[in-house]
């Protein structure tokens, strides 16, 4: 019997420590929990904002879950799929405090906000160079319990932009606030409500036990869409919404694509910039995940 088992231990297992085997693939199934933001064309940091980070407004942080399934090879490394879910949101209306001559006064008057649901499935690689650099199963006792790793991988998600009007919520896409569709912009084609994602980011491991382990994690997603709060390009002549909507819709498409406010009010500037087409709009989430290691054995 004994040499079955060193025999077993010596093909395919080795020692986790007194009381677990090993396999050089491991798999892990878990939960996410956590907070979703983003920076889009809406909104930002209140004050005259800055580009990148320094136009994050904390106050939009939302909640953030999911589930994961990954396989991780010799702990070094790893592949994950999984899917999450979210929102996200943005109001010019943060940015009321601004001085008339900061440039972040033109956000405030376009008084343009949204909201979206995320839901996302991504596959992802994670490296964990702790291991990588050392042989932790050439050393006598248990491997590290923590272990940082860097990750990268793509995602498809879907979402569906939202504004508010008299205490109702509104979807924006099929209004075409830009004119999507439209025959008079013929380079506006209508944006769908699914895009592609590459998410960067960092994280840490920590194995509770031999068989529950926490991470602490970070991940940013560079999409390829503009549309995520239904704003990209300039403003439209509305009076070109009656040749293709009528009623409630017509109503909404001429109110939602155009609540400037202040000096620009109650007229309409066709071409005005509305949006900047040469950033797209991205999202991360800062997630605590917790996962059951399958495969380790008692010895």
């Amino acid at each position: 019997m004994l040499l079955i088992v060193g025999n077993r231990a010596a093909a395919q297992y080795y020692f986790y420590n007194d009381g677990y085997y090993d396999t050089p693939l491991m798999f892990e199934v878990g939960g996410t929990i956590g907070a979703m933001n983003s920076l889009t064309d809406i909104g930002g940091k209140k004050g005259i904002g800055g580009k990148f980070v320094k136009d994050l407004n904390m106050g939009n942080t939302e909640f953030t879950g999911g589930a994961y399934i990954a396989a991780l090879y010799k702990y070094t490394v790893g592949v994950r799929l999984e899917v999450n879910f979210g929102k996200i949101s943005a109001e010019d209306s943060v940015l009321s405090k601004v001085a008339t001559t900061d440039i972040a006064r033109a956000r405030y008057n376009r008084n343009l906000s949204f909201r979206t649901n995320i839901t996302e499935v991504a596959a992802v690689a994670e490296f964990h160079p702790l291991f990588a650099f050392i042989d932790w199963t050439a050393r006598d006792g248990e491997p590290p319990r923590f272990s940082p790793y860097v990750l990268g991988g793509i995602s498809y998600f879907s979402f569906n932009p939202q504004a508010k009007l008299n205490n109702t919520w509104v979807n924006l896409q099929p209004l075409s606030t830009e004119g999507q569709g439209f025959a008079e912009y013929p380079d506006r084609k209508p944006y769908k409500l699914n895009a592609l994602a590459f998410p960067v980011g960092a994280g840490i491991k920590y194995e509770l036990s031999p068989m529950i382990n926490l991470r602490a994690e970070f991940m940013y997603r560079a999409t390829t869409t503009d549309y995520i709060d239904d704003v990209s390009t300039n403003y439209i002549d509305k009076s070109l919404y009656a040749n293709y909507f009528a009623g409630t819709k017509l109503v909404n498409a001429v109110l939602l694509s155009d609540r400037q406010r202040g000096e620009y009010l109650p007229q309409t500037y066709p071409d005005k910039k509305r949006g900047n087409p040469k950033d797209k709009d991205n999202f991360f989430s800062a997630n605590l995940k917790i996962g059951i290691a399958l495969g380790r054995e008692r010895q």
